[in-house]
Formats: structure tokens, C-alpha cells, sequence
């Protein structure tokens, strides 16, 4: 009898959840959040939950908007005039994106957006980044924050040097975590539904190993809807992207792509937030204008 109760209450509890989960992104940069906007914009407006963002970087890395050269009124191209305008720029622009997806709170770490590279190690070992205040940061965001959820980028090998250190920071938070109920961590990403995901784990970091008993959670956000079938999710993707009017080469090129926003499960969860991370992706995916 005992048994049965424990499972009415873990099923309940799976479903309080689903219903209005508490969501932490964790990413690098302003725009990184455009890899999943529409499961964090379901999750605050459809299932009532909540979600906040942890910002790594400043910004000021991201002068590459030759037509938001324009916009501004600057060269958003040259560097010079980037290092100095952008981390203002673009932290605007990130909470303008925020406001469509529902975010409530902002936590700027401020970590200097140096330059495109793939080697995380001089930000991890401190050297580039100050590492020890991200996470001292981290800690007091979780400790506070009663989080059921971590989202953050998928930390693949051929990603930027700060994608992949902002991800292991958060996953190396979550496992420094003390409270009661430890957050589940996913990585995320957008692709098309002709690719597959071959991410395992980023070879030296095996907090970052995925667990292979659980497979990908997605949601296709270009599932068509409505009058003409003329509607779909991709519509609010392209709003978040919009809101990045600095970066307009990137934004220019991703806007209107990647029909699905894929989630993985890392192993360091254990077992114990399988069912619970399933719940939430069955709900999202029947909640609102869904296939049901």
C-alpha cells in the first residue's frame, strides 16, 4: 500500500510540474536563446511556469551587423566602436527578446565576449573568464531560484569556446547543488527534421555525457495550424530572432529555420529526473495549438 501511495504522489508531483514548471536558461551569449525560444515561450504562456536567464558574456564580441549599421546609426562592424556600444546594445536587445519568451529575471555575469574560438580550456581554468565568480554566481542563482529545469546549449565539440564553457558551468553547477529537488539539466538546440543529433558527450568532460536510455526530446515548432494551415510556432522563433537587431548576419540567415528544438538528457542526472523531464515534453507538446 505504502508503494502505491509513493507512486500516486511521484505522478502528481511529475504533473504539478508539467503544468508550471520553473525554468533556468543558462547560455553565453545574447542571441544563444534563439536555439530554443519556443519551448521557454510555451512554458511561460501556455503551461503558466516561469523561466529566468543567466547571461555569461557581455556581448561585446558581436559586431557583425552590417545592415544594423543603419538601425544604430554606428558602424556595427567595426570593432572599436562594438566594444563599446554592443554590451549596452545588446543586453536591451536580449530583454526585448526575454519579454516574448517570458522571461522574469536577468542575471548578467558580464564575462568579456573576447573572440571566436573553440578551446574552452583558458575559460574554465580561469584564465580568460573569472571563473570563480561565474560560479559563486551559478550557486546563489540556483540556491535562490528553486529551478526544476536547466536549460542550456548543447556542448558540442565544434562549438564556440564560450557555448561550451557556459554549458559546463552550468551542469557543474547543478552538481554542486545541495538544496532538495536538484534541478534536471538539458542541452538544447534548433535543427531540421532531416538531421540527427550524434552528441554523446564532449570528449575530457564526462558531466557532459548524455544518457543513451533516454532519447531526444523535442518539439517541432513548424507543425502547421489554424485557417490555410498558414500558422505555426516558427512565427514566435522569428519574433525572438528579430529582437537581435545587432547581429542581423546571423539573425538574416536563421530566420525561419530549424523546424525542431531538440533537448538532451546528460547522465549526471541520474535516473531519478527521467520521468519528469518526459512529463514536461509531453505536456509542452499538447499544450496550445498542438496535434492532439
Amino acid at each position: 500500500m505504502k508503494n502505491i501511495y509513493l507512486l500516486l504522489f511521484l505522478s502528481l508531483s511529475s504533473f504539478v510540474v508539467a503544468q508550471s514548471p520553473r525554468i533556468l536558461i543558462v547560455t553565453a551569449h545574447p542571441d544563444d536563446e534563439t536555439m530554443f525560444p519556443v519551448t521557454i515561450f510555451k512554458i511561460t504562456h501556455e503551461l503558466k511556469g516561469s523561466a529566468d536567464l543567466a547571461l555569461m558574456t557581455d556581448g561585446s564580441g558581436g559586431y557583425n551587423g552590417l545592415v544594423a549599421s543603419s538601425f544604430y546609426g554606428m558602424d556595427m562592424v567595426d570593432s572599436t566602436v562594438g566594444r563599446k556600444h554592443l554590451p549596452l546594445i545588446r543586453k536591451k536587445e536580449i530583454m526585448a527578446s526575454g519579454e516574448i519568451m517570458g522571461i522574469g529575471n536577468f542575471f548578467f555575469l558580464d564575462q568579456t565576449d573576447d573572440y571566436y574560438n573553440r578551446d574552452e580550456k583558458p575559460y574554465l581554468e580561469g584564465k580568460n573568464w573569472d571563473i570563480k565568480f561565474v560560479e559563486k554566481r551559478l550557486d546563489q542563482i540556483l540556491a535562490r531560484g528553486n529551478y526544476d529545469f536547466i536549460i542550456c546549449l548543447i556542448p558540442s565539440e565544434g562549438q564556440h569556446a564560450h557555448h561550451k564553457t557556459a554549458s559546463i558551468s552550468a551542469i557543474r553547477a547543478v552538481q554542486r547543488y545541495k538544496g532538495q529537488n536538484k534541478p534536471v539539466i538539458l542541452g538544447g538546440q534548433s535543427r531540421n527534421k532531416d538531421s540527427t543529433i550524434k552528441f554523446t558527450g564532449l570528449p575530457g568532460y564526462p558531466e557532459t555525457n548524455v544518457s543513451e536510455s533516454v532519447p531526444a526530446l523535442d518539439f517541432d515548432r513548424s507543425y502547421s495550424f489554424g485557417e490555410d494551415k498558414k500558422h505555426s510556432y516558427m512565427i514566435v522563433a522569428d519574433w525572438v530572432k528579430a529582437a537581435h537587431k545587432s547581429q542581423s548576419g546571423d539573425m538574416n540567415q536563421a530566420m525561419h529555420r530549424g523546424e525542431l528544438e531538440t533537448f538532451l538528457y546528460f547522465s549526471v542526472n541520474g535516473e531519478a529526473g527521467i520521468g519528469k523531464a518526459k512529463a514536461l515534453f509531453e505536456t509542452i507538446n499538447n499544450s496550445g495549438f498542438s496535434k492532439k
